[in-house]
C-alpha cells in the first residue's frame, strides 16, 4: 500500500479564523454594517408581527370568545414552522440564502395584505382569520432557518454568541414595542390598520436583502438533491449528542411554557378586565422584562453556566405561571410578566447559543430548522393542550398544571446538560486531500467504500477503541451510512476501519465537511499507532452500471 498523505497524516494545525482573546461586548456585532442594517430591519418587521398578533388574538376574542379559539390563533402562528421548518432549512443550505429570504418575505407581505383586505371588506370569520394567520406563519417558517444560518456569515466566529443574543433581544424589544403600538392602533384606527402596517413592515427586510452583496460559498461540487440533503441533515443530528440534548431540553420547557403565551389574551380580558390596549401593555411588560434580562445576561453568564441559568429561569417561569393563575390585579400581573420575560429570554438564548455552537456551517440551517420544529411544535401542541384544559377546567387550573409541567420537565436535565462547544472545533479543517484516482469515477457511482488500516500496540487497544466510537459518530455526521471496525485474526493489532457512503460524490462531500474537532480526534488516534506507521486509506466504488468491471481502488488520501 502507498504511504502518501491520508486524513490521519495532515500538516500541523493553525489557529482557526477569528480565534483570539479580544473581549466581545454585548453590542459589538452591531459594528458590522450588514448585520446592523439587517438587525434594525428585522426589528421593524418584528414590531409589525407583534402588532398582528395583538390584532389577531383580539379579533378572535371578539369573533369567538372561547379560550380554545383564542389559543388556536397561537397554534396557527406556530404550526407552519413545525410543518415547514425542516424543508426550509434544507433549501436554505442548498440554495442562495439571500434570494430565498427575499421570496419568503414577499410571501409574508402578500399574506398580511390579504388579511387586511379581507378585514376591510368585512369578510373575516374565525376560519378566515386562522387561515391568513397560518399563511403569514408560512413566511416565518421559510425565513427562520435561513435567518439564523446567515448570522455566522455576518459576524466573526468570536462574536456569534453576542449576535445570537442580539437577535433574541430584537425579538423582545419588538415585543415591548409592538403590542403597545398595536393596542393603540386597534383602539384608534381599528384592526385593518394593524394588518396593513404588518404587510408594509416586511419590506424593511426586503430592502436590506436587496442591497446585500452576499458571497455564495462554493465547493466545486454539485448541489445536494433536496431529499438527499434532508437525509444527511437528519443523519447528522442522530450522531450529534450535544445538539440532541438541546432538542430534548426544548421539548421539556416549551410544551408547558406555551400556556402563558396561549392563554394571556383570555387572562387579560376575563380575569383582569382589560381591553385591547391593556392586553398590549401586558405583552409590553413581558417584552420589557425580556429586554432587561438580555442586558444583564452577559454578566450572569460570567458567573453561571448555560445549564444553571436555564434551570433557574425555568423555575422563575413556573412561578410566574402560578402567579397569573392567582392574581386579579393588572399591575401585579404586569410585574409577574416582566419576570417571565427575563426568564424566557434566558432560556431561549441558552438553548439557541447551545444549538448554534453545536452545528458546523454546512448543516447549520438544517440543524437549526430541527430546533425550530421542536420549538414551534411544542408551542403549537402546548397551546392546543392548555386551551382544552382551560375550556374544560378553567384558566387557573390550566396555568397551575403548566407550572407543574415546567418543574417536572427539569428531571431530564441531569441526562441532557447544555454544554459549551468551542466554535473553533466546528470550523472546516480542510485537511483531507482529494483522493488521487486512476480515472475519476462518475459522481453518482456508488456505493463508495473507504477503508483505513491501523497498526495499534496491545497496550493502546482500549484507548484506540474508545476513540473509534467517537470517530464513528464523526464519519456518520459527515455522511457515512455504514461504519465498522475489525481486528485481523491472523495479525493482532492490525485493525481495519470501513465506512460506506451512497456514492462517490457523497464521499467527496465528506472532504468538505471535516472539522477541526475531527482533525484533533484523528491526530489522537495517530498517536496510538505503532511507531513509524501511519493509517493507510483506500477507496473503492461499486461497479459502473454500463459495464461489469471490478471495483476501482485509489491511493490513500
Amino acid at each position: 500500500m502507498s504511504t502518501t498523505a491520508s486524513p490521519m497524516t495532515a500538516p500541523p494545525m493553525t489557529a482557526p479564523p477569528g480565534a483570539g482573546n479580544q473581549p466581545v461586548g454585548a453590542w459589538t456585532p452591531l459594528r458590522r454594517p450588514v448585520f446592523r442594517a439587517l438587525w434594525l430591519a428585522t426589528l421593524v418587521s418584528n414590531v409589525g408581527t407583534w402588532m398582528h398578533d395583538v390584532g389577531a388574538a383580539w379579533m378572535m376574542a371578539t369573533l369567538a370568545p372561547s379560550p380554545l379559539m383564542v389559543a388556536l390563533v397561537q397554534a396557527a402562528t406556530t404550526l407552519p414552522v413545525f410543518l415547514l421548518a425542516l424543508p426550509s432549512g434544507v433549501l436554505a443550505d442548498i440554495f442562495d440564502r439571500r434570494r430565498f429570504l427575499i421570496y419568503a418575505q414577499l410571501w409574508g407581505a402578500a399574506a398580511a395584505a390579504g388579511l387586511g383586505a379581507a378585514a376591510l371588506a368585512g369578510l373575516v370569520t374565525p376560519p378566515v382569520l386562522l387561515l391568513f394567520t397560518f399563511l403569514i406563519g408560512v413566511s416565518a417558517a421559510a425565513s427562520a432557518p435561513a435567518f439564523q444560518a446567515i448570522v455566522p456569515e455576518l459576524v466573526p466566529r468570536s462574536e456569534l454568541p453576542a449576535a445570537v443574543a442580539l437577535n433574541s433581544l430584537s425579538i423582545n424589544v419588538s415585543r415591548a414595542i409592538g403590542p403597545a403600538v398595536g393596542g393603540f392602533i386597534v383602539a384608534a384606527s381599528g384592526l385593518v390598520a394593524v394588518f396593513v402596517l404588518n404587510a408594509v413592515s416586511f419590506f424593511a427586510v426586503i430592502a436590506v436583502l436587496l442591497t446585500w452583496r452576499r458571497e455564495v460559498p462554493s465547493s466545486g461540487l454539485p448541489r445536494e438533491p433536496f431529499f438527499g440533503a434532508m437525509r444527511t441533515g437528519l443523519r447528522y443530528v442522530r450522531s450529534a449528542p450535544d445538539f440532541r440534548r438541546v432538542l430534548v431540553r426544548a421539548v421539556a420547557f416549551f410544551l408547558s411554557a406555551s400556556a402563558v403565551w396561549a392563554l394571556l389574551p383570555v387572562v387579560a380580558r376575563d380575569r383582569l378586565g382589560l381591553d385591547a390596549t391593556g392586553y398590549g401593555f401586558l405583552l409590553a411588560a413581558l417584552g420589557a422584562g425580556a429586554v432587561a434580562g438580555a442586558l444583564v445576561l452577559p454578566r450572569l453568564r460570567r458567573r453561571f453556566s448555560n445549564n444553571r441559568l436555564s434551570v433557574g429561569a425555568t423555575v422563575l417561569f413556573a412561578a410566574v405561571s402560578v402567579a397569573l393563575a392567582l392574581l386579579r390585579q393588572p399591575a401585579a400581573a404586569g410585574i409577574a410578566l416582566a419576570l417571565a420575560g427575563a426568564g424566557w429570554i434566558t432560556v431561549l438564548s441558552s438553548f439557541h447559543v447551545a444549538g448554534q455552537t453545536s452545528l458546523p456551517g454546512w448543516v447549520k440551517a438544517r440543524g437549526l430548522s430541527l430546533f425550530l420544529v421542536v420549538f414551534f411544535g411544542a408551542m403549537a401542541a402546548g397551546s392546543s393542550l392548555w386551551g382544552h384544559v382551560a375550556a374544560s377546567h378553567g384558566i387557573p387550573a390550566a396555568l397551575l398544571a403548566a407550572a407543574a409541567g415546567l418543574i417536572l420537565g427539569l428531571v431530564v436535565v441531569p441526562w441532557n446538560p447544555l454544554r459549551a462547544v468551542d466554535q473553533g472545533d466546528l470550523a472546516p479543517s480542510a485537511h483531507w486531500r482529494r483522493p488521487p484516482v486512476h480515472a475519476e469515477p462518475a459522481p453518482g457511482r456508488g456505493p463508495a467504500l473507504v477503508t483505513v488500516e491501523y497498526r495499534i500496540p496491545a497496550a493502546n487497544t482500549a484507548a484506540f477503541l474508545g476513540h473509534m466510537r467517537d470517530l464513528e459518530a464523526s464519519r456518520r455526521r459527515g455522511g457515512a451510512q455504514d461504519w465498522a471496525v475489525y481486528e485481523d485474526v491472523a495479525r493482532p493489532g492490525r485493525w481495519l476501519e470501513t465506512f460506506v457512503t451512497a456514492s462517490w460524490l457523497d464521499h467527496l462531500r465528506q472532504h468538505d465537511r471535516v472539522t477541526m474537532a475531527d482533525r484533533r480526534l484523528q491526530e489522537a488516534i495517530m498517536a496510538l499507532c505503532e511507531p513509524g506507521t501511519t493509517p493507510q486509506v483506500e477507496h473503492f466504488v461499486g461497479p459502473a452500471r454500463s459495464r461489469s468491471a471490478g471495483a476501482t481502488t485509489s491511493a490513500p488520501e
